[in-house]
């Protein structure tokens, strides 16, 4: 049976649009607090202004910062006493991806945000969670963790590929603190970073793919699963492949 989550305080990374708004759209209505964090505060404007709810916060925050994380999650405590669930979903990939046109510091972007953001946000949270005996982290993954590609470049292959080891190595060493995590893998989704692709999406194609409110009704799905069940992993694909013909 489903868990009842009012009350459950999240912090949301990556909260501005997409995945991370989705989300936060959901727990919200779910009867959670949440967090929302990302670099730009008038996005995380328009999002609470849509949600239009006194249970939430917003924090301006760059995850490739670790400092900044740390000052984050010690605020979000502060502010609520505690946090039950984190949705880690800040993300980025770049227009010149691929190994002919890489720049190292498009790489070192793309892993700072998508693999040690991560890596820093659930960080900072594991001592408080272990002394509350219980917790969820959420890590935003990818297909292109699960096998490479030259559609997403190796950059973003290989933050999404260390970010699922790491997800499953924290399921190992914190389980028995009562902490869980789950990496969801999705295929291609309609959101924001599609901007970034050196072949321009076609809007029909966008309207075939999975779009971010169904990735913002699979999180929900996890944040209501009862203390003693892990989802590992979640793989989650559009039908259409537009790749195929």
């Amino acid at each position: 049976m489903l868990e009842d989550i009012k009350g459950k305080v999240v912090w949301i990374t990556g909260a501005g649009s997409g995945i991370g708004e989705s989300a936060a759209i959901k727990l919200v209505e779910a009867g959670c607090k949440v967090a929302l964090s990302g670099r730009r505060v008038s996005v995380l404007e328009e999002v609470a202004s849509k949600i239009n709810s006194n249970n939430v916060s917003i924090h301006q925050l760059d995850v490739s910062d670790n400092e900044s994380v740390v000052q984050t999650a010690n605020e979000i405590i502060k502010q609520y006493g505690q946090i039950d669930i984190g949705v880690f979903s800040a993300g980025i990939n770049v227009t010149k991806r691929n190994w002919h046109n890489v720049s190292i510091n498009d790489w070192n972007s793309v892993i700072n945000i998508d693999l040690n953001g991560a890596f820093y946000c659930c960080q900072s949270i594991l001592p408080t969670m272990r002394k509350q005996g219980s917790g969820l982290i959420i890590n935003i993954s990818s297909m292109a963790g699960k096998r490479a590609g030259a559609l997403t470049g190796p950059a973003y292959v290989s933050a999404k590929h260390a970010l699922n080891a790491m997800t499953e190595s924290l399921i190992i060493e914190e389980r028995n603190n009562g902490i869980r995590a789950t990496a969801i893998c999705p295929g291609e989704v309609a959101t924001p970073i599609l901007d970034k692709r050196p072949i321009p999406v076609s809007d029909e194609d966008r309207a075939r793919i999975l779009q971010s409110d169904d990735l913002g009704e699979l999180i929900l799905y996890v944040a209501k699963q009862p203390p003693h069940v892990t989802l590992n992993e979640i793989l989650i694909n559009p039908t259409y492949n537009r790749f195929e013909n």
